[in-house]
């Protein structure tokens, strides 16, 4: 899947204690990315809802939610 991605929000719930969403990436690099998930939501809020009981987010993490705005089918050889 090729697209455009709007402007992240971080999600934290230190401990399960409470959902806090700050705009804006957390962290920028060079380096490639460890790993990632590709989820479905309607919204942002529902993608923030999705991810706030993740452990990364519960462990005093952050989860980076970046929104598709637009896809491109690749199209293989004929």
């Amino acid at each position: 899947m090729i697209g455009a991605v709007g402007t992240p929000t971080q999600v934290r719930n230190p401990e399960g204690a409470g959902v806090s969403t700050t705009n804006g990436a957390y962290m920028q690099t060079d380096f490639p990315i460890a790993g990632f998930a590709l989820l479905e939501a309607a919204t942002i809020d529902e993608a923030v809802e999705l991810v706030a009981g993740t452990p990364c987010a519960v462990a005093h993490g952050v989860v980076e939610v970046w929104p598709l705005l637009s896809t491109l089918e690749m199209e293989g050889p004929t």
